[in-house]
């Protein structure tokens, strides 16, 4: 997701995010980090996968399984997955060349974290910098040298 903005000043400003797919170690999410590794998530759906397995296979002849259950545990199986994709940390950056008058090249960086919300923040950033000519200091993304 890219997108081209020209500031109050002048200056043309790339603003874009990418998608990480590792999670960043900061001190903010160290609290929910407990359990490293991907074993007690997979551990989890190979057991929930057995007992649905489990739950439909052991029916007897005679009962009907209604359409609606199998759905349900279709839906139960990709609530968690489409969770942790559409939450998945972006790095975003805005940043301008400069000019060669009084304004030097900047850089700023943050991070956002889901889909809806990198959309949001990315808009909010063009349109302080189209306004103001920098990105608001209060938000997501900071200065780097």
């Amino acid at each position: 997701m890219t997108r081209l903005v020209r500031g109050a000043d002048g200056r043309m400003w790339t603003v874009r995010g990418r998608m990480s797919w590792s999670n960043m170690d900061t001190a903010d999410d160290f609290e929910h980090d407990v359990a490293g590794g991907h074993g007690p998530g997979i551990g989890m759906i190979l057991i929930l996968a057995v007992l649905a397995l489990v739950l439909v296979m052991w029916t007897p002849t005679g009962v009907v399984v209604p359409p609606w259950l199998l759905l349900t545990l279709v839906l139960v199986f990709l609530f968690f997955p489409a969770r942790w994709a559409l939450r998945r940390p972006w790095t975003m950056v805005a940043e301008t060349p400069g000019d060669l008058d009084e304004h030097p090249s900047e850089r700023w960086v943050g991070t956002v974290r889901g889909v809806f919300n990198v959309r949001q923040e990315t808009s909010k950033v063009a349109r302080n910098i189209e306004v103001y000519s920098l990105p608001n200091v209060d938000g997501p993304l900071q200065p780097v040298d």
